[in-house]
């Protein structure tokens, strides 16, 4: 036995059966999904544990014993950590020491240590090495008063006059033995399940009775059927007869399965090569993988503490998976206040941080983007919602901060119209994308692969009073993230003056793009790379032909907010003119119909940006319709993708209140861990690769829960298969910005 969970577990297990564990399990949702309670949930979070001397992160087993100290036998030997403490003490000093294999507490408190020179006992602080079992000790069960001690070289029992060498005829290759619940063992070896007692020995290995021979771990659940974890999968008996068999098919993730464990909630945890899945009593199950869960997706070992928190041994060091109670306010707290502390950057730029040492928050840094202005003004629309709903003057405030930056992006270029993606400080050395030249030869060959290639040279400008850089080449989902900002800054939180300062702000933009026939010119007088509107290259130029669809609707949004702002009827004689010339509501009518080569999913979030938009601006009551029947069918197609931010923007548009389960089940599930760790589901045998619902990207063939899925920005396609980046921590916008649009609409309680 490698811990006591394995022989009391049944008993913790009474203690904590009323604990569900599991991020979002509990959701008190009315059957109509239009109102959510919100009530304490169970939060997990990952702690990790790396012990940095050679050899001794490879963790072979691992047992929190009665007093929360932590054992941990290694390939370098045994050490423990005493509670609230990340110092990790070598029980075996001098020659003695050398890789070890089993952990157990007996009943008296004493520590079993399974080495690979024999057993040793630990009491009153000193290892004490016991006469009779010869080593290596590779698994030890202490039940009762009884200490077993299993190995290559012999089985030995101890009843409390010393060890004694049993006859048993079983397998050297012992992988784990635990306690029948009475007087015998069952064990799991290469060569198959062995039941053992004084008096018999049964043997199962035929395909009968186990998927395969290889057997690995072992667990009794509460209904005292035994799980069997090896090759193949997973195995559950019942009163020594196969009942049923779990495989890749039924959610484990690898065909190798290292380890079985009954958690006090109830839960069977399977530990595999690729991970660790929780099965439930309620026939739900959810899975734990990548850095930003495990040390290492081979999972060698799992225990679980007093507290119900499960000690997890990999290759690569210990990782804890805690739980603590929180509703999505709490949540909500949490996140703001990481975001204040580390994703607001002068002047008042929502952003990613650089983490200088891949996943370490500690090594922040503020970091310039692309789309700085686009999420900033995902973030001037969060602050919005949360002055909406809360009447907050601070919410009030850091909109005002920035929507001052979004026009200092304008202001800055020095032009009547133009804005640049973002700023910083002059002085800045690593920023993305520096000033470049072009040869001749690397202009052709841009142009081949994409004809509408703009090579430019001078991304970053300093401005006339010297205060910051610019970045131009300012792109259309930068326009979008704009629009959307303003216009939920001018309807939910600007009184009179400053509505008109944001008019007259829309309307420069405005003007400057009819200025340049609908296109963004950059300070050269030529078009941005992706800011192009106009009708001579949408309706007329074929390598704007995927763009068509799309860039129409955006500018007929843009052109309809500032009519909405500003009242001018110039704005409407050109909206106009684009529907009926130009057919741009025609061209938008395929939105829904995009050609699979040109679809990303990226656009997708642009359309949703502009929604609201042209549905509240909107008066005439023809149009008004054509774009809540387009927003019906548009949004039939992005259901499937369980996106809170679509829910609420469609619920909000049409003042609805559907998917509200899906939408709090992401709230819930979404981790507190913030670094976009490398997550990469192509290991997984559970799913397939897929080329929908986008065919560009290769996505997974189930839409995977937000706790496993790369770090949330919403220009990503949450399908997709792999990526990330440990030296990025996202700013947790993405989880405010619908969070705080379900409480303005009432669907989530305060």
């Amino acid at each position: 036995m490698k811990g006591i969970p394995k022989c009391i577990m049944n008993v913790w297990a009474a203690a904590f059966v009323a604990l569900l564990f599991s991020c979002g399990n509990q959701k008190n949702l009315q059957t109509e999904e239009a109102f959510y309670q919100d009530e304490p949930f169970w939060q997990e979070y990952h702690e990790a544990y790396s012990i940095t001397e050679p050899g001794v992160n490879d963790i072979r087993c691992i047992m929190p014993d009665q007093a929360n100290r932590i054992w941990i036998a290694t390939a370098d030997g045994i050490l423990y950590k005493e509670p609230n403490s990340t110092l990790w003490t070598k029980v075996i000093e001098g020659e003695n020491n050398g890789p070890a294999y089993a952990l157990a507490q007996g009943a008296d408190a004493t520590i079993w240590l399974g080495n690979w020179n024999g057993l040793y006992r630990f009491r009153n602080n000193i290892p004490e090495k016991v006469t009779g079992p010869e080593g290596p000790i590779s698994a030890i069960c202490a039940t009762g008063d009884r200490i077993y001690a299993l190995g290559p070289n012999g089985f030995w029992l101890d009843e409390g006059n010393g060890f004694v060498k049993q006859k048993a005829k079983i397998s050297r290759s012992v992988r784990d033995v635990i306690s029948d619940g009475g007087q015998g063992l069952w064990i799991a070896t290469d060569v198959g399940l062995y039941h053992w007692t004084k008096t018999e020995t049964q043997h199962f290995y035929k395909t009968d009775a186990l998927i395969s021979a290889y057997a690995k771990g072992l667990a009794l659940d509460a209904s005292q059927k035994l799980w069997i974890g090896g090759l193949g999968g997973v195995t559950i008996q019942n009163a020594g007869k196969k009942e049923k068999e779990l495989r890749t098919a039924d959610g484990i993730p690898s065909t190798y399965v290292t380890s079985v464990r009954y958690a006090p909630d109830s839960s069977m945890w399977v530990g595999t090569q690729t991970g660790v899945v929780r099965f439930r009593k309620d026939g739900s199950r959810s899975l734990l993988f990548s850095r930003r869960w495990l040390m290492d997706d081979q999972v060698n070992d799992i225990a679980f503490d007093r507290q119900g928190t499960a000690w997890i041994a990999t290759p690569q060091g210990v990782s804890a998976i805690r739980k603590r109670r929180m509703t999505l306010a709490q949540k909500s707290d949490f996140f703001y206040d990481v975001l204040m502390k580390r994703h607001i950057r002068a002047p008042w730029i929502a952003g990613q941080a650089h983490l200088r040492a891949p996943g370490d928050t500690t090594t922040w840094e503020p970091e310039d983007d692309d789309n700085d202005g686009e999420y900033t003004g995902n973030y001037l629309a969060m602050e919005s919602f949360r002055y909406a709903a809360t009447k907050d003057p601070i919410a009030k405030e850091n909109a005002r901060k920035a929507f001052g930056f979004l026009k200092l992006l304008q202001e800055v270029t020095g032009t009547d119209g133009f804005f640049a993606r973002t700023i910083i400080p002059p002085d800045w050395k690593n920023m993305h994308d520096g000033n470049r030249t072009y040869t001749e030869r690397e202009k052709a060959d841009e142009l081949v692969k994409e004809p509408r290639f703009k090579p430019v040279e001078v991304r970053w400008h300093p401005s006339k009073d010297g205060k910051w850089l610019w970045k131009g080449d300012t792109s259309s989902d930068e326009m979008c993230g704009h629009m959307f900002g303003y216009f939920y800054y001018y309807t939910l939180v600007a009184d009179a003056a400053e509505k008109k300062v944001i008019a007259a702000h829309v309307a420069t933009i405005l003007d400057y793009l009819m200025k340049h026939n609908l296109n963004f010119a950059d300070v050269d007088g030529k078009p941005t790379r992706w800011s192009v509107w106009s009708p001579d290259q949408l309706n007329r130029d074929p390598e704007w032909l995927p763009d068509r669809n799309q860039n129409s609707m955006e500018m007929l949004a843009f052109i309809k907010l500032a009519h909405y702002m500003t009242g001018n009827e110039k704005y409407q004689k050109e909206y106009v003119r684009l529907i009926e010339k130009e057919h741009y509501l025609d061209n938008m009518k395929d939105v829904t119909r995009q050609n699979p080569a040109w679809l990303i999913y990226f656009d997708v979030v642009l359309q949703a940006y502009l929604y609201p938009i042209l549905i509240h601006c909107e008066k005439d009551p023809e149009r008004l319709k054509f774009y809540k029947a387009h927003l019906d069918e548009w949004f039939e197609k992005r259901k499937g993708d369980h996106n809170p931010l679509i829910n609420f923007i469609y619920n909000y548009c049409l003042n609805k209140k559907v998917e509200l389960r899906n939408s709090v089940d992401f709230l819930t599930d979404t981790p507190l861990d913030l670094v976009d760790w490398p997550i990469d589901h192509r290991k997984r045998e559970d799913i397939s690769v897929v080329r929908t619902p986008v065919m560009e990207d290769e996505q997974a063939s189930q839409l995977q829960p937000a706790s496993i899925r790369m770090t949330v920005r919403w220009d990503k396609n949450p399908w997709t298969l792999a990526g990330g980046n440990p030296q990025v921590e996202r700013e947790p916008v993405f989880w405010l910005l619908p969070y705080w649009m379900g409480r303005y609409m009432g669907m989530i309680s305060k």
